[in-house]
């Protein structure tokens, strides 16, 4: 007889994986779209920042890496294109870490491991049909055009640049980032663990100089990003590949409904198929995370008649993570919006609030709360 299935997720990377995984704790029967055995692979050279929320969710599923691919940031250090500058500290905030910067591709494997032992989860390599089909293929989602939601997007004009550095002196466990006049944000991630001395870059530059800097020979690369970076790790020597896309906020106008022409089954997005947002605050994946754990929550606390595509489930869930995607969202493109702008008033505006938000006691402790997913 031929395998049926609860669940059908469309997307094997690390929500779609995570929410698998949840979904076969619920005993449900799911599918897991992934590509085929053999398909090409190309280097990551992306790390994530992950809040305490997504750790304890990852933790649940036995798929939180080791401590060598998993950097607890004991500080962070935000410094505006002049002399603003914010800091934040996990033992001002009394706990083990800000947040853990963690590696694309350890934790990818860690998860597949766990998908390996849970005889619920099936990897195919063609969707196949199901009570609820979830979709968690990137923003660049087929499935999300095939069922004809709309996705509206506020293109920013910069491009990310991701590449991995080997630095002359330790990152003593502290995520830095600086604001640049020309618009552009550099982060430097730490990697490698508490000893560590390399970190996973995130450089968000205006979309003209993109090609330049893909095209640039490591010492021209390097030695702007020590001068961008203001020497912190002294020197630096590239360790990774270059890798660069567009940024953007978006945002699907519907994220569930239902499968035409078959009653009692259902779709949902979740990740960045459903929402895009800047990466300046590292926190797309906590919301894609949260996203999974809040379906997840959802059709464990369903009635026992009530079937897993059900419409009014899935609303539910719809509304749950845009109320939870709006302060983050509106806070991230403020943010852009403002230090894109390269007037010299604006400049002046910008370091006189970033010192002010320094020292503003419950508000600063409040934002470095919602970003740890404590709050």
């Amino acid at each position: 007889m031929a395998q049926t299935f609860d669940v059908c997720i469309r997307g094997a990377g690390v929500v779609g994986r995570t929410l698998a995984l949840l979904l076969a704790r619920e005993r449900l029967r799911v599918a897991l779209v992934t590509p085929p055995a053999g398909a090409p692979q190309v280097a990551d050279v992306r790390a994530y920042a992950l809040n305490a929320a997504s750790r304890a969710l990852l933790e649940s599923v036995r798929a939180w890496p080791d401590e060598a691919h998993a950097t607890a940031v004991l500080q962070m250090q935000v410094q505006a294109d002049q002399d603003g500058m914010v800091r934040f500290d996990a033992a001002q905030q009394g706990c083990d870490a800000l947040t853990w910067i963690v590696d694309v591709p350890a934790l990818q494997e860690r998860l597949q491991e766990a998908i390996r032992y849970q005889p619920l989860v099936e990897q195919v390599t063609e969707p196949v049909a199901a009570a609820l089909t979830v979709v968690c293929e990137g923003r660049a989602s087929r499935t999300r055009a095939e069922f004809g939601v709309e996705f509206d997007i506020t293109p920013y004009a910069q491009h990310a640049i991701a590449t991995r550095l080997a630095c002359e002196r330790p990152h003593g466990q502290v995520a830095r980032q600086w604001f640049a006049p020309d618009g552009s944000i550099l982060a430097f991630l730490p990697l490698g663990g508490a000893q560590g001395n390399s970190v996973a870059v995130v450089w968000s530059v205006p979309q003209e100089h993109v090609a330049h800097w893909l095209q640039a020979d490591e010492q021209e690369f390097t030695q702007h990003l020590h001068e961008a970076s203001r020497g912190a790790l002294g020197a630096l020597q590239q360790s990774g590949p270059r890798a660069s896309w567009p940024l953007q906020q978006a945002q699907a106008r519907h994220w569930c409904g239902a499968l035409p022409g078959q009653p009692g089954r259902g779709w949902a997005l979740a990740g960045d198929a459903a929402h895009n947002v800047h990466p300046l605050a590292g926190q797309g994946l906590n919301l894609g995370l949260g996203d999974a754990g809040a379906l997840a929550r959802v059709l464990h606390q369903r009635a026992p008649w009530r079937g897993v595509g059900d419409l009014r489930l899935l609303r539910r869930y719809e509304r749950e993570r845009k109320a939870a995607l709006l302060p983050m969202g509106m806070a991230m493109d403020g943010l852009q919006q403002l230090f894109a702008r390269r007037e010299s008033a604006l400049a002046a505006l910008r370091n006189w609030g970033m010192k002010g938000f320094e020292h503003s006691g419950p508000l600063k402790a409040w934002v470095a709360r919602r970003a740890m997913g404590t709050d």
